[in-house]
């Protein structure tokens, strides 16, 4: 497992530097770059904007300049980001905690709903159960995102409309991380608090992947059940239960750890526009703000976190099949 793990480590760096040169030779492939918004500054002088230019080699050819970023990278230094006026490590560090804490809010609430509702579906399959499931599945993988997020805070906005005295007056906020008396509450606040500002986001984040994946876990599992040994340990007398989660849902459950792995990735790009629209502050809303600004560092500084991310998901999964599955080694 040891040489597995360090042979996976070593392919991913090859894997890291195509994906941080590629995303570097696009940005600059864009008409434009973040001095042009400088120089529409009266109050910025060309020499200044020359000096900067000089300052961080964004004068050379697109290869020199990568090299200097690969160099700096190897210093863990990613940079300065123009637009928000400071490093790009202390603009990461700060964002991604809070995305962080969203991503795997909205994980635990898909795996935690899907599952056992693929579960239940697949054993009761046909079942009027079965179809309401199957129905909302459809309608949870098209909706979209954004329309769902404003929908959700539009409902909770009316709550601020009920009275004073009513127990569900405000009971959600409309967007932030965190509420103004945040600093004046006990631990035990805190952590409701944040909870509060949750349930929007994880919801909207969520629906469409508790949907998915309820219907591959189904799908996975009925393939599972009409298995031969399946129809064996039946034959034996094993209970239903065993036969289901000891036997059954051990082996269906290998492709969900599968697509596991690249879901904190997918959660991170993915959680985007839902940020912006309940004011969360994340990665996600950053990753667009500098992508639209042309913020050089600060996309690159994303493209990083984001490659680390999935690859170090896809190791975890690997990780956890070998843990899962007896079966599967790696040498």
């Amino acid at each position: 497992m040891l040489t597995y793990l360090c042979r996976r480590i070593l392919i991913s760096v090859p894997l890291l530097l195509g994906i941080s040169f590629i995303t570097f030779l696009f940005i600059h492939l864009v008409p434009g770059n973040y001095f042009d918004k400088m120089r529409m500054d009266p109050l910025i002088s060309e020499e200044t904007i020359k000096k900067i230019q000089a300052e961080y080699h964004l004068d050379k050819n697109v290869v020199v300049q990568y090299g200097y970023w690969l160099k700096n990278l190897a210093r863990l230094d990613l940079g300065y980001s123009f637009e928000q006026k400071q490093p790009v490590a202390k603009i990461l560090k700060s964002r991604f905690c809070n995305t962080l804490i969203l991503s795997l809010s909205a994980l635990l609430f898909t795996w935690a709903i899907a599952v056992p509702i693929g579960i239940y579906c697949a054993v009761r399959q046909y079942s009027f159960l079965d179809k309401v499931f199957s129905f909302l599945s459809f309608i949870g993988m098209s909706l979209p995102n954004f329309f769902f997020a404003m929908l959700l805070l539009f409902a909770a906005s009316m709550t601020f409309n009920l009275s004073e005295t009513n127990p569900l007056y405000g009971i959600l906020p409309l967007g932030g991380i965190r509420s103004a008396d945040y600093e004046g509450m006990s631990l035990f606040g805190k952590i409701a608090d944040l909870g509060r500002h949750l349930v929007i986001p994880t919801v909207v984040i969520g629906t469409g992947a508790v949907a998915s994946l309820q219907r591959i876990t189904r799908g996975n599992m009925l393939e599972v059940l009409r298995a031969q040994y399946i129809v064996t340990a039946r034959a034996k007398g094993l209970p239903e239960n065993r036969v289901i989660y000891r036997h059954a849902l051990r082996n269906a459950i290998n492709p969900l750890i599968t697509i596991l792995g690249g879901e904190l990735s997918g959660l991170l790009s993915g959680a985007a526009l839902t940020e912006i629209i309940c004011n969360w502050p994340g990665l996600g809303s950053i990753m667009l703000t500098a992508v639209r600004s042309q913020d050089l560092f600060l996309v690159m500084g994303d493209v990083v976190v984001g490659g680390v991310l999935l690859i170090g998901g896809y190791l975890i999964s690997d990780i956890l099949l070998a843990v899962v599955d007896p079966t599967i080694t790696y040498k």
